[in-house]
């Protein structure tokens, strides 16, 4: 299962933390992670292995869109910052209808993303 993980700038910390404190479940063998490129660098820094795509402000949102509509990514978790304008929210707002139109699950906080990774983990 490949899962991919996005968070805006405010999120990131929240995210690397997630994911470290889930690393059981995400660093299982048929587990694969894919991510936004700072985002990723920033899980790549605590020893999780992710294969990177472009900045989201660059297109990373966009390519991760495209493998969902391609039936390569079957989760997204996406850490949303409510707080902050972002000047690439018609890419955000592209793979939220993207995840939906094609019927993957799509995680926009932590809380969310959680009962997501728990329920991956009753199907094993």
């Amino acid at each position: 299962m490949e899962i991919a993980i996005i968070a805006h700038d405010g999120k990131k910390a929240d995210m690397v933390q997630f994911i470290n404190k889930n690393k059981h479940l995400l660093q299982k063998e048929n587990v694969k992670l894919i991510a936004t490129g700072t985002t990723g660098g920033k899980v790549e820094a605590v020893g999780i292995k992710v294969k990177k795509m472009l900045s989201g402000p660059l297109g990373g949102d966009a390519q991760i869109a495209a493998r969902v509509a391609e039936g390569k990514t079957q989760m997204v978790l996406f850490f949303k910052d409510p707080n902050s304008s972002h000047p690439h929210e018609p890419d955000i707002n592209m793979l939220i209808r993207i995840c939906d139109v094609h019927n993957i699950p799509l995680a926009t906080n932590e809380a969310t993303a959680q009962l997501l990774l728990l329920g991956l983990d009753e199907i094993e």
